[in-house]
Parts: C-alpha cells; structure tokens; sequence
C-alpha cells in the first residue's frame, strides 16, 4: 500500500472540497462559533470561579466572627459548602448547569445542592449551550457528512473511479486517501480549536500545571481526535458503498441523527421509564419517617433516647442527667446526628442505585453510539458529570456530619449540666473554638478514578476503532467500481 498514492488522493480532495463556496461558508461559521463556544466558555468559568470563591470565603468569615455561643446554636447556624469548576468545565459544560453548586449544610437535617443555572435560565437552556466540546461531538461531524458524502459516491457517478482503479491505486489506497483527505480539511477547525484551548487552560490555572490535571487535558484531545476520525471514516465507507452521493448523503444525516439525537434522549427517557425514582419531596418524607420511628433526640421523653438516658445513669451510679461528668445533652444530640445521618446515607445509596441502573442504558448503548461514549468521557474529565455531582454531595455530607459532631463533642465536654434559672445567662463557649471546624474544600476526582468509572466508554470506542479497521479491509475486498 503506497503512502504517495494516499496523500495525493487526499490532497486532491481536499483542493476539490475548498472549490466548494458553500463549504468556506460553513467551516468559516463553524470557526467563529468556536471562538465563541471558547469565550463565552471562559467567561462564565471565571463568573462562577470567583462568585463560588467569594461566597465561601464570606461564609467562612461569617462562621468565624460568630460571638461566644453555645455550640448546638453554631451547630444549627451552619455553613455552606461550594462546588468549583475545574479548568476543562470552559470547554464542556456537561450537566452544570442543571446542577446546583452550594449547599447549606447545618445539623440534623441533609439539604441538596441549590442556585443551578438553569434555576434562574428561560426555557432555552434545555436547547444547549454552545461550547467546544458541543461543536466538536455533534457539528463537526455533521460537516464530516456534509464534505465527505460525495468522496467516493461522486467519482462512482462520474465514471471516474473505474479510471482511478485502473492506474493501480487499491480500494484500501482509496479508501484511506479519501479518509486522510475529509480529516486534513476538519483538521484546520480542529487544530486552531485545540490550540485556544491549552492556551485558555493554562491562562485559567495561571500556568501551574498539575499532572491530573495534564492528563485529563491530552485524554480529552485524544479522544476527541479518535471520534473525529471515525465520523470521517463512516462517511468514507458509506460512500463507497452507496449507488449515489444523494443516497450516501440521506444515509449519513439518518446515520447523524441517530448517534446525536434520537439514541441518546430515548435511552434516558427508557432508562427513567423502567427505573423510576421517587420524587424530592417524597425521597425527604421516607427519611424522616424513619428518623422518627428510632427516635427524636429533641424529645426527652422519646422512649429510644429515654433508654439511653437510663443506661447512661445505671453506668455512672447517678440518679439524674445533671449529675453526669459530661453535658448530656451535647451527648444526645450526637447520638441523634449518629442515626440521622446514617439513615440518610442509607436511603441516598438507595436512590443512587436507581439512578445507576437509569444512566446504565446509556452507558450500554455506547458500544452502538460512539456519541454517547466520547459525551460520557468528555464530561467526566471536565468534572461536570452526574458522578461529580453526586461526589460533590459525598464531600459536604461528610463535611456536615464532622462539623455537627465537632460542636456534639464542643458542647459535651465545656457545656455544663448543671439546670439554669430564670434569667442567667446562657451557656456558651469562647468563639475561638469556632476555628476548630475546617474549612470546605472542594476536591474533584482525580484521573484514575474518572477512568476507572469510564471504563465501558473507552472499551466502546477501542472496540469501534478496531471494527472500523475490520470495515475498510472489508471494504476494499469487496467493494467494486460499478
């Protein structure tokens, strides 16, 4: 097979397509879209980069100045906990927006994650956002189709490709010619398109660069680089293999269709359908339902807590809870906190689990949708995937739960039992205790785990490499001029 011979094919087609006006157009508007998609994308990085570190840096100052107060007040004061965008979030959005990225965490009670954007957004939003990631999955391979409908169909028409056979060049020769010609005209959007993009990363992070964070960043342009290629090797073959370049043509807008919009919304309404997950506010009812029946720790006289009460007395020979070495209350609460939280997480994993098997349809169908597959990837090494979002959730449910228990332990061990009469003041510890609570840090998910959890993703588009080589030396045994 001659190198010479494929790279003249390619860069006769590659002249051939650039004589096309209606091509320049279209690549010209696909260029400045993605200098757009770049800064519309780095604008609202940096909107939410400094709103989410502002915030917490106001709520860590506010929790800091509180005055001298009993610990179970600070505990029902609370905090607040912001999720930050990672440096790849400028080039895909993923489910972001939908998402919200603060939750107010105080004791007892779990919230979830508030203020998404698409909270305080008009009904456009459900359309899309225009970003990198979104022109490079879905707009350019529809230009793939649009330039590489007619590579073979059209010299089939002509009369040309039995000419082209003739000279000695093979179907395998022609075929990867043809393929290497519709990827140098996509280059020329990809490159420039890559190039703004390490520029903007690097600016974002000011030009410190993990190996995380590097890795995520060459995972994220290889894989993309694979789809693109395979989008211009379907046009190839399907061309080759039509009569016509007006049936390759309608063939690949149905084989685009399919990959971009009708797979990927039926398989989440399926999936959503089959596995159907409570709603909010019922999710909230069963968890306190079962919060009541062990028991309510703001209740003395719960009979749970009342047995505790009798043990605690039994075990240090006294006769009332004052009489304790340590603040009994401050010893209940943190029993109460123990159990809330432990429901909680019983009944999130539940929930979690029905989510799974919804988003599995979507990961199965990767091994017949690359679409899905490259989406999956993009979005989980840009930390804007549901798992980020349900990790983000881990992170300040933990950061509660140590918070409450810290003021638990604040309050049994400087707390006194001792019974207050009308009009004394409060018990209270110094403030400087306060600094005692970290604050919330936000980690994301390093690479390994990102992978670890995309694996059917990247064993699908490993799998469609391998059945496109398949295809194109099948192709090129069977394929005939006519």
């Amino acid at each position: 097979m001659s190198l010479h011979n494929k790279i003249l094919i390619a860069k006769h087609f590659k002249n051939s397509v650039f004589r096309n006006t209606a091509v320049l157009i279209i690549i010209l508007f696909i260029g400045i879209l993605l200098l757009y998609a770049a800064f519309s994308g780095w604008q609202k990085y940096t909107h939410q980069r400094h709103t989410s570190e502002k915030y917490q840096q106001q709520s860590r100052e506010d929790w800091l100045k509180n005055p001298d107060k009993n610990p179970h007040r600070m505990a029902h004061y609370g905090n607040f906990a912001f999720r930050k965008n990672t440096s790849l979030s400028v080039f895909e959005f993923g489910m972001e927006p939908f998402f919200g990225n603060a939750i107010f965490l105080e004791a007892h009670k779990q919230n979830t994650a508030n203020f998404s954007e698409a909270g305080f957004s008009n009904s456009m939003l459900r359309f899309g956002e225009i970003t990198i990631a979104m022109i490079l999955q879905i707009l350019l391979p529809l230009l793939i189709f649009f330039i590489g409908f007619n590579a073979i169909a059209a010299e089939r028409e002509n009369g040309t490709l039995k000419l082209i056979l003739s000279q000695g060049v093979s179907w395998k020769e022609l075929l990867w010619g043809k393929i290497f010609g519709i990827a140098s005209v996509i280059m020329m959007l990809f490159v420039p398109a890559i190039m703004v993009l390490v520029f903007i990363w690097m600016l974002l992070q000011n030009f410190t660069i993990s190996w995380d964070e590097t890795i995520k960043l060459l995972l994220f342009i290889g894989f993309h680089f694979i789809y693109l290629m395979f989008f211009c090797t379907i046009a190839v073959l399907i061309s080759a293999a039509s009569a016509t370049s007006k049936k390759a043509l309608i063939s690949l807008i149905g084989i685009w269709l399919i990959f971009t919009i009708i797979l990927p919304r039926g398989t989440q309404a399926l999936g959503a359908y089959i596995y159907e997950a409570p709603s909010k506010i019922q999710f909230n009812s069963n968890i306190e339902k079962d919060i009541l029946q062990q028991g309510d720790s703001h209740n003395p006289n719960d009979v749970h807590y009342k047995a505790i009460k009798d043990s605690l007395l039994l075990a240090y020979k006294v006769d009332s809870v004052q009489k304790l070495p340590f603040n009994y209350s401050g010893f209940i609460m943190a029993e109460g906190e123990k159990i809330s939280a432990r429901i909680y997480n019983q009944h999130l994993d539940t929930l979690l689990q029905v989510y799974d098997k919804q988003n599995s349809f979507s990961k199965a169908i990767s091994f017949v949708n690359p679409y899905i597959a490259i989406k999956n990837l993009s979005m989980a090494l840009s930390n804007t995937d549901y798992d980020s979002y349900i990790d983000f959730q881990k992170q300040a449910e933990k950061y509660r739960y140590d918070m409450a228990q810290k003021m638990n332990a604040l309050q049994i061990k400087y707390i006194s039992n001792k019974k207050q009469k009308p009009g004394d003041k409060p018990y209270t510890i110094h403030k400087n205790h306060w600094a005692d609570v970290q604050e919330f840090y936000y980690q994301p998910k390093g690479v390994f785990l990102v992978l670890k959890n995309e694996i059917i993703s990247i064993f699908s588009i490993i799998l469609w490499v391998g059945l496109l080589f398949i295809l194109i030396r099948l192709a090129a045994k069977n394929l005939k001029a006519i």
